[in-house]
């Protein structure tokens, strides 16, 4: 158990606002799909590894629990005529090492066009909303930077209010969405009338490189590129299909794990540290971190973890799935909507586990009520955890 939890107070208690509804959840990839099977071949084929090396991309791959991955980066599958490869030689299968100014060259021009793309789907696919309604914009990434930012790239793009507020949670890592949407909450009961749009987007695969460094070549074998966005607001509205509210959000720090895992900006891109004890971390901990946020409805404490009927885990690596699966004694439908979401798009960072939601309202039964407990994990070691409430759309 972890030992400091911090129980709610009686100040969040009892100001508690009215109910907040995520009424839209768009998710979308870049163009770019990676067989699993091909990335693991390719940096297997590159000259520089160690005998070492080599075997730990096979077993890193190989256990992944992902078949396919999206990446922003067309070179994988060559370049246009006259063009040269700045990551990757398709026709060498040699992997090249461009300066991190290079890198998030590339960052700027495809995460702009992702966060509008993504974000222009979930107004439209929001209920009773348009562009004017938007009040807030919030936006999130940890694999890039540019200013004037993506938030204010989708104000212009989408032709919202330029008095539109705006802010932009910066290098958290895999569980900024979660404070993302603990924030458009916080604003929404403030502020009635909010209106707000969150938006990740993460381009992971622009900091692949070769290495002999078991850090690197986990990290090479999981990470990958997506991007989601949602609406939320507190106003009551009609809705034909299935609704998010959000109920109660807790984070809590691990008292071990600093090291275990970081994300640095180094001068050949950004350099992620994720030692292979994180799983084991989260074993020992993962239920100490659920104390603060059960505390807040007394009657789930008493229950056990399954029946929350819905699991929306955070899929860092299928290792860390096992532990919380074993650890939390859930069932194995539990954790399909994580499982599938590793499979079909490896770990997007913080639009990871906006994708295993969505899978998660999709199959929502029409007329039901049904709670859901979200995790993520991320540098610190940072346990972000929210109790939800899926709401199926009306019976007809």
């Amino acid at each position: 158990m972890l030992g400091a939890c911090r129980r709610p107070t009686r100040r969040q208690e009892t100001t508690m606002g009215p109910n907040v509804t995520l009424r839209s959840l768009e998710t979308a990839v870049p163009g770019t799909e990676l067989r699993q099977s091909e990335v693991r071949d390719a940096l297997l084929a590159q000259p520089d590894l160690s005998r070492l090396g080599k075997r730990l991309i096979s077993t890193s791959f190989d256990a992944s629990g992902i078949e396919r991955r999206y990446s922003a980066l067309s070179e994988w599958h060559g370049t246009a005529d006259g063009e040269d490869p700045v990551f990757f030689e398709a026709g060498t299968g040699r992997f090249l090492h461009p300066p991190t100014g290079a890198r998030n060259e590339v960052y700027e021009r495809e995460a702009s066009a992702l966060y509008t793309q993504v974000a222009a789907a979930a107004l439209d696919a929001a209920e009773g909303l348009q562009a004017a309604d938007v009040t807030h914009v919030i936006t999130v990434s940890c694999t890039g930077f540019f200013a004037p930012g993506p938030d204010y790239r989708i104000v212009r793009a989408l032709g919202l209010d330029p008095a539109v507020q705006r802010y932009h949670l910066g290098f958290m890592g895999c569980y900024a969405a979660m404070p993302a949407l603990r924030q458009a909450q916080t604003i929404c009961r403030a502020e009635p009338d909010a209106v707000v749009l969150v938006a990740t987007v993460e381009l992971c695969t622009l900091h692949v490189r070769t290495s002999n460094d078991p850090d690197t070549i986990v990290g090479s074998s999981l990470f990958a590129d997506g991007a989601a966005a949602a609406i939320v607001t507190g106003k009551e509205l009609p809705s034909t299909t299935p609704l998010l509210q959000l109920d109660h959000f807790e984070t809590v720090l691990t008292p071990v794990g600093e090291e275990a895992m970081a994300w640095r900006i180094g001068d050949h891109g950004f350099e992620m540290v994720l030692g292979t004890y994180v799983p084991h971390i989260i074993d020992e901990h993962i239920t100490g971190a659920l104390v603060p946020l059960l505390a807040h409805e007394p009657a789930l404490t008493e229950l056990p973890y399954r029946k929350i009927e819905h699991w929306a885990i955070h899929p860092g690596g299928r290792s860390i799935l096992d532990k919380v699966e074993a650890k939390l004694e859930l069932t194995e439908a539990q954790l399909v909507p994580a499982r599938e979401t590793l499979r079909d798009f490896g770990n997007m960072s913080s639009a990871t586990v906006m994708f295993v939601l969505q899978r998660i309202l999709r199959s929502q039964t029409t007329g039901r009520r049904e709670r859901v407990c979200a995790m993520a994990f991320g540098p610190g070691l940072t346990v972000e955890t929210a109790l939800l409430t899926a709401i199926g759309a009306p019976e007809s």
